[in-house]
């Protein structure tokens, strides 16, 4: 299983980008997953999870601004960021597998390569 992420840039405070996350190798529905941010000299940290029944959940920190959505028949999620702060600066990463509690990277199997989103004026 592969995992592609895309869709980052550089965006103005208040603007809004969409990630991609695309699974190669399986079956986009056998698994949940995760959407996770590193910034600079801080710990990863888990964001969002879509699960294979399409339930969702969000951190404090980006909920009511992103949205998580499926696509199974691309074997593509999306990450939909909106109202952006400069605070979001951070390499995006997604991460595929079958989890119990889904802010724990370490329940994740496979790991995309990470996508840059830069938030500055």
């Amino acid at each position: 299983v592969q995992l592609q992420a895309s869709g980052g840039g550089l965006v103005q405070p208040g603007g809004s980008l969409r990630l991609s996350c695309e699974l190669s190798g399986d079956t986009l529905d056998d698994y949940a997953i995760g959407w996770f941010r590193q910034a600079p000299g801080k710990k990863r940290e888990g964001i969002s999870c879509i699960t294979s029944s399409d339930g969702r959940t969000y951190a404090d920190s980006v909920k009511g601004r992103f949205t998580t959505s499926r696509d199974n028949a691309k074997n593509t999620v999306y990450l939909q960021m909106n109202s952006l702060k400069p605070e979001d600066t951070a390499v995006y990463y997604c991460a595929a597998g079958g989890v119990t509690t889904w802010s724990l990277s370490y329940e994740y199997d496979f790991w995309g390569q990470g996508t840059q989103v830069t938030v500055s004026s």
